[in-house]
């Protein structure tokens, strides 16, 4: 049977850290058994406290406040299932798109696949109804399709979401790279470092919920701009 490892990295996320890890563990996903993992990056609410009442779920707690990238290492660190996906601690992403999600890899069609926010908006835009989700902040939306075009750009990939939270890997591959970024430049990071081993990147259309800054939205153009030093980075350096 298949074990597929769920990475939550979370900082200050006790409005919505119950929720999720509720429906994570409610997800019923036939053939394939869950092992969640919870990061605490070095919160200072009752994330920590909230993640160690739920059962049957491991939880790591890091000292103090390192980042998404730190978080996420330590996650991928302490996995012990085939397949690894990330999931935020808030409700922006669905867990009941893991199926879609991981049905690539199940079937061997792919190593890596990416949930792309992306691809549900395009026959929408080609019909002339939206441009960005609803209450999608407009330089979130501009900015993570520039990060996108650069990556293609840069590592002649054909991805529509770069900046995706739901990364999904068989766990050798992501094993294999070591993260170096401990901030949200992690993905950017971890991207060019797939498509450089010549590794495609498949994409499957899911649904986004973006928060607000009042509800804990932590991303902000800095990031965006690290995210576009760091794909250039890897572009050059070997």
């Amino acid at each position: 049977m298949t074990l597929l490892s769920v990475v939550i990295p979370a900082y200050n996320e006790e409005k919505t850290i119950l929720r999720v890890l509720n429906k994570v563990k409610s997800l019923d996903l036939k053939s394939v058994k869950k092992e969640i993992i919870v990061v605490s990056d070095g919160s200072k609410d009752n994330t920590l406290k909230i993640a160690k009442s739920v059962k049957g779920i491991k939880v790591i707690s890091l000292p103090f406040n390192q980042g998404k990238g730190a978080a996420v290492r330590a996650g991928i660190a302490n996995s012990t299932g085939g397949i690894i996906i990330i999931q935020d601690a808030d409700f922006e992403y669905n867990p009941e798109e893991y199926p879609s999600i991981i049905e690539p890899i199940l079937s061997g069609k792919a190593q890596v696949v990416y949930g792309s926010r992306f691809l549900s908006l395009l026959n929408k835009e080609r019909a002339g109804i939206v441009r960005k989700h609803e209450g999608a902040y407009t330089f979130h939306s501009l900015g993570s399709r520039i990060v996108t075009f650069t990556t293609n750009l840069l590592f002649n990939t054909k991805i529509t979401d770069e900046a995706t939270c739901y990364k999904c890997f068989k766990s050798e591959v992501i094993k294999a790279i070591k993260i170096e970024n401990n901030g949200f430049a992690w993905e950017p990071e971890v991207t060019a470092k797939i498509a450089r081993r010549g590794i495609k990147i498949y994409e499957v259309p899911i649904s986004y919920k973006p928060r607000t800054f009042e509800e804990g939205k932590k991303i902000n153009w800095k990031d965006g701009l690290e995210a576009l030093w760091t794909l250039l980075k890897y572009r050059i350096v070997k």
